[in-house]
């Protein structure tokens, strides 16, 4: 069964699930991040089939978060090394790492973040950029931007109705 894609959609998030939406997808990047490159080190790491993580690797460099690099000719081996769009997704990867330790498993997280420099806990929260306000204080929302199509505006003002919101 073929998979609707996601592509061409107007919606950013829509986009975004094209490329990281498959979980595996999502778990490589943490394992790149946390420093792995070579295949086995993901395969190790992730106890995920060999022709599991050899789509999955090659779904992510298609998608220019990761580049696949030659490290050795006899026999020729690769690396996977995160591009710069790769890296832009470390603020989503620590995002979910916040929202998993504390909304599914406050108390009991087996996992911790650090500074590396200083080993002192770092407690990830989004911010406005422009006025440093914490978006979870904030009451945000999705408007259409200059580039939206009709539908999707129309999408836009359905929801906002739904919510009882005035369409912007």
């Amino acid at each position: 069964m073929r998979r609707t894609s996601f592509e061409d959609l107007e919606c950013p998030i829509a986009r975004s699930l094209e490329h990281v939406g498959e979980w595996w997808s999502i778990l490589i990047m943490r394992d790149a991040f946390d420093g792995f490159t070579r295949f086995d080190q993901f395969e190790r790491s992730l106890a995920i089939a060999p022709n599991m993580l050899t789509r999955r690797l090659k779904s992510l460099v298609d998608a220019g978060l990761l580049e696949r690099r030659r490290y050795q000719d006899r026999p020729p081996r690769h690396e996977y090394v995160l591009t710069e769009t790769g890296r832009a997704l470390r603020p989503v990867i620590l995002a979910l790492y916040a929202w998993g330790n504390q909304d599914l498993a406050p108390g009991d997280r087996s996992l911790v973040l650090v500074d590396r420099a200083t080993g002192r806990e770092v407690e990830p929260v989004l911010v406005d950029r422009a006025t440093g306000v914490p978006l979870s204080d904030l009451d945000i929302g999705f408007v259409a931007g200059p580039s939206a199509s009709e539908p999707f505006r129309d999408r836009l003002a359905d929801a906002a109705a739904a919510a009882g919101r005035p369409a912007t």
